[in-house]
């Protein structure tokens, strides 16, 4: 089902536009079907495998935040409607700020009218005070309901998910192949010469805001190998993750764009034009990208290091992912 598909990345590798790529399609009862290409990172050309750890960046949100509130949720600890004031109560403490009434579910389909990012690297601090920081702020809000896609409105979404569970994000439960923090650097595919830490990154995360909050957040942070992101994306469709009732929140479009977090097919979808209108997606920054095809019953997964060594450069990394979904939906049977 890849041929197609793996002549796009393989071209697209080879023309140096991006160094590595790992790219596997699943059926929701099927194998796995992989193809890898290119190097971990260009001055010391390992090559990408199906376990090559990928910095999955915003792929954080839907493949770990998103289901971790519905758990909440499941287990009767959280509610989509409450506000955040029920878990962060000491938010916005005399700023009369509307913020703590937005709800868990409208940060969960980003309208909750919150900044779509600020610098948070640049305030200075150790993570635990930039984490109050964040709590403090004033953030300049819009009316909830308008689509605004936040980075801030996952971050504070992790710390909800902290405070209700007792514990920091690394230390929550992960399938096999998704972890924060990872111990070994060579086992990951570069990012970014990052001028802000002065040196090319492997095996820390590439998001400033992240890095500086301490490596795992509710909008990155996530490393993830091939392997690992399709099998839990056949777990996920399969009804293995969240209850019946959790996957058909997490499907339940939102407004025209997106479901819980996830995108949903319109035009210019990432994921291209051939998928079935049941698809949900999301990309990552660093070149990462998820599909859920549930009405072809199959899932894909394109990782890249495609700001590596740099983001201030061309990689037609929107063209390729369309290019490789429409290939993969034209083979699929």
């Amino acid at each position: 089902m890849l041929q197609r598909a793996a002549q796009r990345v393989q071209e697209a590798v080879d023309r140096g536009q991006i160094p590595g790529a790992a790219l596997g399609v699943i059926g929701l009862e099927g194998v796995a079907e992989v193809y890898c290409a290119g190097v971990k990172h260009l001055d010391n050309p390992d090559p990408i495998t199906p376990e090559t750890l990928f910095d999955l960046a915003s792929l954080t949100k839907v493949l770990f935040t998103v289901p971790q509130v519905l758990k909440l949720v499941e287990e009767g600890l959280a509610d989509l409607d409450d506000p955040l004031s029920r878990f962060l109560p000491e938010m916005a403490w005399m700023q009369g700020s509307e913020l703590p009434q937005r709800t868990l579910h409208q940060l969960l389909a980003h309208v909750g009218g919150l900044p779509a990012w600020e610098p948070i690297y640049t305030w200075g601090g150790e993570p635990n005070t930039l984490k109050h920081r964040v709590l403090q702020h004033r953030w300049s809000l819009k009316p909830p309901g308008e689509p605004l896609y936040s980075d801030i409105g996952y971050i504070l979404l992790g710390l909800v998910l902290e405070r209700v569970r007792g514990k920091p994000l690394p230390e929550f439960d992960l399938p096999p192949g998704l972890v924060f923090n990872p111990k070994n650097p060579l086992e990951c595919a570069a990012t970014e010469r990052d001028p802000w830490r002065g040196r090319v990154l492997q095996g820390e995360v590439h998001d400033e805001n992240c890095f500086a909050l301490g490596g795992a957040t509710g909008h990155a942070g996530l490393f993830g190998s091939l392997q690992a992101i399709l099998a839990y994306a056949q777990s996920l469709m399969g009804g293995r993750v969240l209850s019946p009732a959790g996957l058909e929140a997490l499907r339940r479009p939102q407004h025209p764009e997106r479901a819980l977090g996830w995108q949903i097919p319109t035009p210019g979808f990432s994921g291209g034009s051939l998928c079935s209108p049941q698809t949900l997606g999301h990309t990552g920054f660093t070149g990462t990208g998820v599909w859920l095809d549930f009405g072809r019953r199959y899932a894909w997964v394109l990782l890249t290091n495609r700001v590596h060594p740099s983001r201030q450069r061309e990689t037609g990394i929107i063209e390729l992912r369309k290019a490789v979904g429409n290939a993969i939906a034209a083979e699929w049977r």
